[in-house]
């Protein structure tokens, strides 16, 4: 016998029929989906895990405050008043949880400055200084000033800004944030006029056309500290003094970056709990009930505005200036006298990191 004759048969050949296009895209996806997997577990092992920053809370911080909170508004009798028009009772809790959902759509990248190259947080607190004045010149609503330094931030949060072309960025938010909030908006020349000329009517246009583009024409959902300050003024029957000071007090963090990560409603506690605190009062649980924080949820914030209002030269800022007017019962002058006053107690910590 040949030894040829021991090896086996070859099999026979099977010719398989072509995949069709549906399996090779389907064949396409497990695979793209099998990467995906590999490069998030992957990004998971090797990043590093990150402190926790302000007013981000660690579960069992974030229990307490939820149990203690719930605890009031089971026990507390919130007097609605029918004829108050102005705080449509039958509409406020539901108008104020949807703001609540779009706080954090409209809030800036915190850390945006990394990515610029010619500005920092030193001249956009200087831009914001002008916005201030710009502002008062022309007699525009509150909610005009929030949404034009909120435009500033979000649009920096995405374009690479030149130093020459921070003021243009200023004067185009304001000039949309105005179109938005005032009845009669001041024109575009007049704009023009706010910057000296720095800058031309057909640049102030075309920067609006850029700015609403890259933000995707998203300005209306944005909510000013202001409506939540009102609703938290309930607490104590929308005391004068106490909201004259806090109004100073939350424009004040207008020029502290380090309040970007925080929300419209948390402002507007910091700004009411500092100002209770400022005149001796204290943080009860109607506050609780109608801002929806603990006084110990706001002590980081009331630390960091203490540290803020004792700044070198701070008083020169034109904020200070605004609210040291007999108009507004000069209450810079007094949030800084407190605050130099007791800086020790109050302003001398750590407010930003929240450790379990």
């Amino acid at each position: 016998m040949e030894v040829e004759d021991l090896k086996p048969a070859p099999e026979p050949i099977v010719i398989e029929p072509e995949p069709s296009l549906d399996e090779v895209e389907a064949m396409v996806d497990h695979v793209g989906d099998y990467l995906e997997e590999e490069q998030v577990e992957a990004a998971a092992v090797d990043e590093p895990r990150g402190p926790r920053i302000w007013p981000e809370l660690g579960t069992a911080r974030a229990h307490k405050f939820h149990a203690e909170i719930e605890r009031i508004r089971e026990t507390f009798e919130d007097e609605v008043d029918p004829l108050d028009t102005t705080m449509v009772s039958e509409y406020a809790e539901d108008i104020f949880e949807y703001m609540q959902e779009l706080e954090e759509d409209c809030m800036p990248n915190p850390d945006y400055m990394d990515g610029q190259s010619e500005i920092n947080w030193t001249m956009r607190q200087t831009l914001v200084d002008w916005l201030l004045q710009v502002h008062l010149r022309y007699h525009m609503l509150p909610e005009t000033l929030w949404i034009a330094v909120n435009i500033v931030d979000r649009f920096l949060s995405k374009r690479t800004v030149a130093l020459a072309k921070l003021q243009l960025v200023g004067v185009t938010a304001m000039f949309i944030a105005a179109k938005y909030e005032e009845i009669l908006a001041p024109s575009v020349e007049e704009f023009v006029f706010m910057t000296e000329k720095g800058f031309d009517k057909e640049e102030i246009l075309k920067g609006e056309r850029i700015v609403l583009q890259t933000l995707g024409f998203n300005i209306s959902h944005y909510c000013s500290p202001y409506s939540w300050m009102r609703k938290i003024s309930k607490a104590d029957d929308y005391n004068l003094h106490t909201r004259t000071l806090s109004k100073f007090l939350i424009e004040a963090t207008l020029l502290d970056y380090r309040f970007l990560r925080v929300k419209p409603s948390m402002l507007a506690a910091i700004g009411m709990y500092t100002a209770r605190r400022m005149l001796g009062a204290d943080w009860n649980e109607n506050f609780v009930f109608y801002s929806g924080f603990t006084e110990e949820h706001l002590l980081p914030g009331h630390a960091m505005l203490i540290q803020k209002l004792v700044e070198v030269d701070f008083h020169k800022q034109y904020v200070c200036k605004k609210y040291a007017n007999k108009k507004f019962l000069k209450a810079s002058i007094y949030a800084i006298d407190y605050a130099r006053n007791n800086f020790e107690e109050d302003g001398n910590m750590d407010g930003m990191i929240l450790i379990e």
